[in-house]
C-alpha cells in the first residue's frame, strides 16, 4: 500500500480551495457545485468520462476560464494573482506534441521555464543555469539534454516538458492527460517520477487521466468528476466498475431493477 504524505494542520492554508464552483462554456453547464480542497504533498488523480469537465476545472484553476459562481483560491490567492507567479506549473495535453521539425534541445526547452517578464531580455546567469540543471536531473534526462526534443521518445518528451515546469520552481503542478501516447514502460517510469516529486520534492500534483488503473495504482487520492464531484477519497477506495456504473446512473440492462440503485459507500465520499 502507498504511503500517503501527512495532511497539513487544519490551521494551515490548503494549496487549492474551491467553494461552490459553477462554470458554463458556450452556454452549456459544465461544472456545478464543485467543492474541493488539496493540501501540500498530495498526488490527486482527477478522472471522469469525456466531456465531464476535467479540463475545464484545470483551466478554471489557472485562471483561463472564469466561473459564473463560486470561488477558487490557490495559496489563498485568486487565479492569475501576481503572488502566484512561479508557484503553479501547467503541463497541457499537447505540451509534448511538438512538430517533428522543431529545433530546440532539451536544455533550451527547460531554460524557457526560467524566463519571466522581469528577466526575459537579460543574459543567462548562474542561478538560472542551476535551476535548469536541477530540473533536468530530477526527470533523469542528463544524457539527452543537448538532443533535439523532436528526436526523443514520447515518454522522454513528456519528461522534458515536466522539467520545464519544474524549472519555474513550481510547487503545485497540474497535468492534463500526460500519459496519452506513452508505452507501458514510459508510463510506469513517469508515474514513479511524479510520485517521487511529491514524496521527495515537496510538490503537489493534480493530474487528469483516463487511465483509471494507472491512477489508482499511483495517486494518493482520486476524484471522479462528471459535472459535479461524485467521489473524493483514497485511491484504494475508488469504486469497482459495477459500483462506478451505479455511481454514474448506468444500470446493468439484465440486472434486477430493485437492486440497480444500490451502491456501497466506503471511506471515500459518494454523492
Amino acid at each position: 500500500m502507498k504511503t500517503v504524505p501527512s495532511r497539513q494542520n487544519a490551521s494551515e492554508v490548503p494549496i487549492l480551495k474551491i467553494d461552490n464552483l459553477t462554470v458554463f462554456r458556450s452556454g452549456k453547464l459544465v461544472l456545478k457545485g464543485i467543492n474541493l480542497s488539496i493540501n501540500k504533498g498530495e498526488f490527486v488523480g482527477l478522472v471522469g468520462p469525456n466531456g465531464s469537465g476535467k479540463s475545464t476545472l484545470l483551466l478554471s484553476i489557472v485562471g483561463v476560464l472564469k466561473p459564473q459562481k463560486g470561488n477558487i483560491k490557490v495559496y489563498d490567492y485568486a487565479p492569475l494573482s501576481r503572488n502566484l507567479h512561479g508557484k503553479i506549473g501547467w503541463v497541457s495535453q499537447a505540451a509534448a506534441n511538438l512538430p517533428q521539425d522543431t529545433r530546440i534541445t532539451v536544455r533550451e526547452l527547460v531554460h524557457l521555464g526560467t524566463l519571466n517578464a522581469k528577466n526575459l531580455f537579460s543574459l543567462s546567469n548562474k542561478k538560472r543555469r542551476k535551476k535548469v540543471n536541477l530540473a533536468i536531473k530530477m526527470v533523469g534526462l542528463q544524457d539527452f539534454e543537448n538532443m533535439d526534443v523532436a528526436r526523443l521518445s514520447g515518454g522522454q518528451r513528456q519528461r522534458a516538458v515536466i522539467a520545464r515546469a519544474l524549472a519555474t520552481e513550481a510547487e503545485f503542478i497540474l497535468f492534463d492527460e500526460p500519459l496519452v501516447g506513452m508505452d507501458r514502460n514510459s508510463r510506469n517510469s513517469l508515474l514513479k517520477l511524479l510520485d517521487k516529486l511529491c514524496h521527495d520534492g515537496g510538490k503537489t500534483i493534480l493530474m487528469v487521466s483516463h487511465d483509471l488503473t494507472a491512477i489508482r495504482q499511483t495517486a494518493h487520492r482520486m476524484i471522479f468528476l462528471e459535472e459535479t464531484i461524485n467521489f473524493d477519497g483514497p485511491a484504494e477506495d475508488f469504486p469497482e466498475l459495477e459500483k462506478l456504473a451505479n455511481l454514474r446512473g448506468i444500470h446493468h440492462v439484465h440486472g434486477d431493477d430493485n437492486n440497480s440503485d444500490q451502491t456501497v459507500e466506503k471511506e471515500g465520499k459518494l454523492w
